[in-house]
């Protein structure tokens, strides 16, 4: 009896890690590929951009620029990449102002820089495919 109930007890531990298991990784993730680039205006680099990749159906990804303009995009908090497929890219400047409380940073309000083309009516579009993909867009400011 002794020995069916520390068979049960290893059982259960093994099912229970083969659980635990399966919920880490991205093994339940859609197919991705990773996606990065840079976002300039007239060859220049665009700092604090905000970069979406929307597709037809399905979660988007976003990523904002840093101050050579490259990003990379995040499909979850732990996940990179965007959905294989087509998108239409949204690229923004513009940004709500927010007062720190204490010592965190204040955010400064920014104007948007960038034509309607390239965000509220966005005329660009990409196919992303699995693997690497890099995305460069060089724009027009307004």
């Amino acid at each position: 009896m002794m020995k069916n109930c520390k068979n049960f007890v290893a059982s259960g531990l093994l099912a229970a890690l083969g659980i635990v298991t399966m919920g880490c990784g991205n093994s339940g993730l859609p197919p991705l590929g990773t996606v990065h680039g840079t976002v300039t205006v007239a060859g220049q680099p665009i700092e604090g951009a905000a970069i979406e990749f929307t597709p037809a159906n399905g979660r988007p990804s976003v990523g904002e620029t840093d101050a050579a303009g490259n990003y990379n995009l995040m499909f979850t908090y732990d996940a990179d990449g965007a959905l294989v497929g087509k998108h239409t890219v949204r690229i923004t400047t513009a940004r709500a102002g927010v007062m720190s409380e204490g010592d965190g940073p204040s955010v400064e309000a920014r104007e948007e820089m960038l034509p309607a083309k390239y965000n509220e009516a966005s005329e660009l579009t990409v196919d992303v495919v699995a693997g690497d993909n890099t995305f460069d867009f060089d724009l027009e400011g307004k």
